[in-house]
Formats: structure tokens, C-alpha cells, sequence
């Protein structure tokens, strides 16, 4: 199943969109392609297969002229495949995450700014990698030279939609690896006829035969996750199957083996700390690394993520090395040398294959990082972190009583989901509340004078304000708050949160200051003004419309109507030779 050593990915012959030259002798695609729909779901889809000769090849990339650079032609390659200690017989669905190497992107593409500004912080598009979801299929094939047919189909996004992709994929890959080409080539352009994603609307996409409804989740939606509404229902037939969400994997069955530390392993991803999970599979590797990452929402996950990492990958050199510190980074694993060449790492999480112990599978143990030395390591949290807080017991028993009672798994994960939430609001809101208190008075935002600063940040001010507004007031938890958040502010995370907070506050400053100066009289501010300060009042207002416009302020519609209005009246009162030079023809 594996490449050869020394054999690295090469290209396969294809018909439909073969997988040409590399992006730099590729011809540019005109702005008029038809394929602006379909990029903002997708970046392409690729075909793998395994060439006896080859190794892993690049069988076909759709559309055909998307630039993909050589080593990421050889990523999808290498991170498309289970690795030989996998052994993943019949149909297999996982995920990976890999570097943009650099390159222009094509052409086609819209603006981010638009869904990102309405969507979710933890599910904004990724600006800097691609995210690629599998399906694999290896079966048995006596008409293959090997005896076996592998081959991986791959949706290449930038947007997190796991839930959406896969199950996209499981209607498409079946259907493709019977009928290949042709079939693929339709269903692209199915895609490219879908509305696109817009934050907090609720959308039909027709595919296959298929109508699949799904809600695009939007910042100002309620956190507890609930199925999208039903839309139009009465006209489509045949009636849509509707996703309860696009991004929400089943948390209770990911984190069935590590139920017990599931608090521990929430404290570790809020410090940026460095973990590998070594899984039996692709599919277990992918799924845990994602339900990690995914369990400090609302917070954006601001480190580095691989839900499935190889040997061969071209960052393995850099994200193993022993000269310097472990990075920031969630490592999903599958090949055993990596407890080897990854020994120096603070936290190693290996999971074997679930072993049933009474209601529920058997819990990996606390161990101490110096047992981890053979390749044939057991199952285990491998670290010498001591948590925090007290372990929640009362949780656990919900858990263990719903098992008992065969209370449904999407109902354990809602609960599993709510306490994660809770657990974050309660120590994010304080961070909230102290940061809020940062903002200048409105009553100091006078229209004339330029707007007052936010007031920095003072980690020692804000740890003497949780005496009367901590975590407690919203948290039955005990346990070292003050620690956590210590070593909170030496995290990414506090780094991303901070640098967020500070933007949106400085947006929400500038807009309220452009309402100031909406709201005065600007023609009495004028009657002793000099042309200077008349032209300077113009270009700043000019500037403060074309931001707010652009989405990047706060500001109702009324009032970027007044400031186009008062612009007009100032460059009324100015002398026509002025007029000409600020609004040229």
C-alpha cells in the first residue's frame, strides 16, 4: 500500500483534468471561468492511485488548470494514502491538513473577507493551508498486477466543513469508482451551480440526485448546535437530506477511549501545548486530532494541526527535529516510528484498537513520558502535565448512565459538547468582561478630535479581578484558575484572542466615532475652518466610507449614507480648481 522507499509520488496518466505541469508553466485561467461557484466550496478535487512502478500517483486534479505546486502535488500524494502499518481493508474516510506552498492562487477566487466576516472565527477559511478529505477504497482485484485496487478520491477546501465533505464524498467516491471520469466531471459541475456559503443561511445543494440541506453557521448564531430549520422542503423532491451540521463530528464516539481525561486533554489544547496522537488508522488519527482542536470553541484553534501526518511529509524534518523546542502543533499519526523519532515531545497520546470494558471502552492510562520508549508502546496519555482543575466526576456519570440506558450517541456528544462550551465561556468571559472595561467611554468619542486609544492590557490587574469576577461565578469547578490562566497569557491562543479582541475594539472605536461626526452639525464646524482642514476632513471621511464598506466596520447603513452626504456638502464649499483635484473625472 505503501510507495517504495526512495520512490516518491509521480504523476499517473489521467483523461479528465490529468494532473499536468506544475503551476509556473500552467496557463492562466480567464476571469470569466465558470468556475467561481464551485471555488467557493472546493479547490479541486484529486484522484490518487498506487502504480506499481510510481508509488502513490497523481492520477487526475479537476478542474484541470488548478495551480498546485510540485510539493503539493507530492503531499496529496503521500498524505492520501494509509500507511503500511494501517492495513485499511474495503472503504476508509479521513482527513488531512497541509502547508500552502506558496505560488499565486488562481485566479478565480472571490474575496475571503465577505464569509469571513460573518462566519465563526473557528470557521473561517484557512488562509495559509488546504484541507483535504479522503476516500479511500482498497479491495481485492485479481485483475490488478498487485491483487489489490487503491485508489483515494480527495475534496482539496479551505473552509472546515468536515461533516459536509464526508458525507459528499461517501454519495460521490462509491458512484466514481465504478463509473470514473465521466461521472466526476458532473458532479463538479453540480457543485459549481450551488449557492455559496453564507454565513447564517440555510441552503439546498443538489447533487447526485441528492438534495443535501445544510445551515451555514453565522458569529451571531446561539452556540448550542441544533439541525438547520427546514427550507422550502414542500417543493423538492426528492425530499433533502439534512446535515444537523457542517462541521461537528460525532465528539462522544472521537473521545470514547479518553473520556476520563477529556479535561486535561481540553487544559493542554488551551495552552498551545505540543501533542502527537499515535492511532491505529487514518480515520481514528484524523478524528481524534479534529475533535481536539474543535473542543475550545468558541475560541479559534490559533496552533498548528495535522489530523494525519507521514514520514514522508516535506515538513516531517522540521516538526521532528531535536534542536530546538517541540512547536505549537497537534500531530495525528498512524506508523509507530514516530514514538521513536518523537521521544523529546512533552505529550504523546497513543490509542489502540477500541476494546470494550464493561459499558465502555477500555480507558487509556496516565503514564509517565519515560515509559515511552518501544515501538510497540501501549496505549496511553504519555505525560507528565498535572492538571489544573478537579476532574468533573458528575460529568462522567452522565456519560457512563447514558451508555447504560442506550441513551442515543448524538445526545452523549451534545452533552460531552455543552460541558467543553461551558468550561470555555467560563474562562474566556472574565478575559471578556476585563478587556471590555479596556474601551474608551462613548461619552469621549467627540467628532473633531481624533478617537482615544484602548487602554493595554495588564495580566496582573486583570488576575486581581477574578476575587469578585472569576471563573467561579459561572464554573462549579475547583482547582489552580489563577495557574491556568498564567500560563494562559504565555500561550498562541491568548496571542490570537488578544490580537482578535483588539482589532473588532478598534473597529468598533473607529465606527463610533464616524457616527459622531455623522451626528454633528458639520456645517457650523465649517464656518471657521480653512480650505486645508476642509480638504483634510474629506480625504479622512473618504477613507473611513471606503473601510466601512469594505466590511471592516461596525456601521449601520444610515450612516454611511450620512457620510457620503456630508462629503458632498464639504466639497460643495470648496472652490470648483479644489473640487476638480479631489474628484477627478
Amino acid at each position: 500500500m505503501e510507495a517504495r522507499a526512495g520512490a516518491g509520488p509521480r504523476r499517473a496518466g489521467g483523461v479528465l483534468g490529468a494532473a499536468g505541469p506544475s503551476s509556473a508553466n500552467r496557463a492562466t485561467r480567464t476571469p470569466a471561468a465558470p468556475w467561481a461557484r464551485f471555488s467557493a466550496w472546493l479547490e479541486c478535487v484529486c484522484v490518487v492511485t498506487f502504480d506499481l512502478e510510481l508509488g502513490q500517483a497523481l492520477e487526475l486534479v479537476y478542474p484541470s488548470d488548478f495551480q498546485l505546486t510540485d510539493k503539493e502535488k507530492s503531499s496529496i500524494c503521500y498524505l492520501s494514502f494509509p500507511d503500511s502499518h494501517s492495513g485499511c481493508l474495503g472503504d476508509t474516510q479521513f482527513s488531512f491538513r497541509m502547508r500552502q506552498c506558496g505560488g499565486q492562487r488562481s485566479p478565480w477566487h472571490a474575496d475571503d473577507r465577505p464569509y469571513n466576516g460573518g462566519a465563526p472565527v473557528a470557521l473561517q477559511r484557512e488562509p495559509a493551508h488546504y484541507l483535504g478529505y479522503v476516500y479511500f477504497r482498497q479491495v481485492k482485484d485479481s485483475s490488478v498486477r498487485r491483487g489489490y485496487f487503491q485508489k483515494s478520491l480527495v475534496l482539496v477546501s479551505r473552509l472546515p466543513f468536515v461533516r459536509l465533505f464526508q458525507s459528499l464524498l461517501s454519495l460521490i467516491a462509491p458512484e466514481y469508482f465504478d463509473k470514473l471520469a465521466p461521472c466526476l466531471e458532473a458532479v463538479c459541475n453540480e457543485i459549481d451551480q450551488w449557492p455559496a456559503p453564507v454565513p447564517g443561511q440555510t441552503l439546498n445543494l443538489p447533487v447526485m440526485g441528492v438534495v443535501i440541506q445544510v445551515h451555514i453557521p453565522s458569529r451571531v448564531d446561539k452556540l448550542e448546535s441544533k439541525p438547520p430549520k427546514p427550507c422550502d422542503q414542500e417543493n423538492l423532491l426528492p425530499a433533502p437530506v439534512v446535515l444537523s451540521s457542517v462541521h461537528e463530528l460525532d465528539l462522544f464516539r472521537c473521545f470514547q477511549p479518553v473520556l476520563t481525561h477529556v479535561q486535561m486533554l481540553w487544559e493542554l489544547m488551551l495552552l498551545g501545548e505540543p501533542l502527537v496522537v499515535l492511532a491505529p488508522s487514518p480515520d481514528v488519527s484524523s478524528e481524534m486530532v479534529l475533535a481536539l482542536t474543535s473542543c475550545l470553541q468558541p475560541l479559534k484553534f490559533c496552533c498548528d494541526f495535522r489530523p494525519y501526518f507521514t514520514i514522508h511529509d516535506s515538513e516531517f524534518k522540521e516538526l521532528t527535529t531535536r534542536t530546538q523546542a517541540p512547536p505549537n502543533v497537534v500531530l495525528g499519526v498512524t506508523n509507530p516510528f514516530f514514538i521513536k523519532t518523537l521521544q523529546h515531545w512533552p505529550h504523546v497520546l497513543r490509542i489502540g484498537e477500541p476494546k470494550m470494558s464493561g459499558d465502555l471502552p477500555k480507558q487509556v492510562k496516565l503514564k509517565k513520558p519515560s515509559r515511552l520508549k518501544t515501538v510497540d508502546t501501549k496505549p496511553g496519555l504519555y505525560t507528565s502535565y498535572t492538571a489544573h482543575l478537579h476532574r468533573d466526576k458528575a460529568l462522567l456519570k452522565r456519560l457512563l448512565k447514558g451508555v447504560q440506558k442506550k441513551r442515543p450517541w448524538d445526545m452523549q456528544s451534545a452533552l460531552l459538547r455543552r460541558h467543553l462550551l461551558e468550561l470555555t465561556q467560563s474562562f474566556i468571559i472574565p478575559l471578556e468582561h476585563y478587556m471590555a472595561s479596556l474601551m474608551p467611554l462613548q461619552k469621549s468619542i467627540t467628532p473633531w478630535k481624533t478617537p482615544p486609544q484602548i487602554r493595554p492590557f495588564h495580566q496582573e490587574d486583570f488576575l486581581q479581578s477574578l476575587e469578585h469576577a472569576g471563573p467561579q461565578l459561572t464554573c462549579i469547578l475547583k482547582g489552580d484558575w489563577l495557574g491556568l490562566y498564567r500560563r494562559f497569557f504565555k500561550s498562541p491562543h491568548f496571542d490570537g484572542w488578544y490580537r482578535q479582541r483588539h482589532k473588532e475594539m478598534a473597529q468598533r472605536l473607529e465606527a463610533l466615532h464616524l457616527e459622531a461626526i455623522c451626528e454633528a452639525n458639520i456645517e457650523t464646524w465649517m464656518q471657521d475652518k480653512s480650505e486645508v482642514e476642509v480638504v483634510d476632513l474629506v480625504l479622512k471621511l473618504r477613507e473611513k466610507l471606503v473601510r466601512a464598506q469594505s466590511h471592516q466596520l461596525p456601521v449601520k447603513e444610515v450612516t454611511l449614507q450620512r457620510a457620503q452626504l456630508y462629503i458632498e456638502t464639504v466639497m460643495g464649499s470648496l472652490p470648483k480648481d479644489l473640487q476638480a483635484v479631489l474628484c477627478p473625472p
